[in-house]
């Protein structure tokens, strides 16, 4: 097993005012280059933007780019012609491929929200562009891990142009959880959106995340109310 870990404090931080953006990789004007990615996992963000406020209409291309409201509304626009609002309990999929335009923005008047922000590399490129949303409320189950992404059209949540999956947990309990990777070539990146959790005998509290591959499985023991985010993906592609 090869692990990599990346604490919270040591993420780029951007703060312009309305956006206060921590970067777990390389992303606009931060830049490591021991930190460019994860296998497939290009971007994860961890955004703070306040009342109102958001990102005007951009390009992107040939990239899957997955949207998690932490807290608060997301208001999303773009040039295939839909105009949503992302809640917190929703996953949103924006499929680039060939090319599109969108903006995002706080639909909040009265309060910042708070998104996760994630964008994998495509294992198809130049693709029809695609959006998808869903809640994922009904998916949940306690105290264990559950799908929330993943490449197939069939299965549970959404799904992406890529070998990747991605789980969610939410655990009371104190138990030892097990994880078994879907593809030998994969890896995951465990992120710790709250809470902590116990992994080879180092503990990850809120925000840190360990990347780990050449596995076939992962024991991870979740402290009390602690929300674990697993994000499964190609480490070559």
């Amino acid at each position: 097993m090869k692990t990599v870990y990346h604490a919270a404090n040591t993420r780029g931080n951007q703060n312009h005012g309305w956006l206060n953006a921590n970067h777990s990789f390389s992303f606009a004007n931060y830049y490591d280059p021991s930190r460019m990615n994860f296998g497939a996992l290009r971007v994860l963000n961890d955004d703070d933007i306040a009342a109102g406020m958001g990102f005007g209409t951009h390009p992107h291309n040939n990239m899957e780019i997955i949207t998690l409201p932490l807290k608060g509304d997301l208001e999303h626009k773009d040039s295939m012609g839909y105009s949503e609002v992302i809640k917190e309990g929703d996953i949103q999929v924006l499929s680039a491929g060939s090319g599109i335009e969108h903006s995002e923005y706080n639909k909040n008047r009265d309060k910042p929200i708070n998104l996760l922000q994630l964008w994998i590399f495509p294992n198809k490129q130049n693709v029809t562009p695609r959006y998808e949303q869903l809640s994922i409320r009904e998916l949940k189950n306690d105290n264990e891990f559950y799908q929330i992404l993943s490449p197939n059209s069939d299965d549970a949540g959404v799904w992406i142009h890529q070998n990747a999956w991605m789980h969610l947990g939410e655990f009371n309990d104190n138990k030892e959880k097990t994880y078994t990777l879907k593809d030998s070539n994969n890896g995951v990146y465990v992120f710790v959106i709250e809470g902590e959790t116990v992994i080879n005998d180092k503990t990850l509290t809120k925000r840190d995340a360990l990347g780990v591959w050449d596995t076939q499985t992962l024991t991870l023991k979740p402290g009390m109310n602690s929300k674990i985010f697993l994000i499964e993906v190609p480490m070559t592609f």
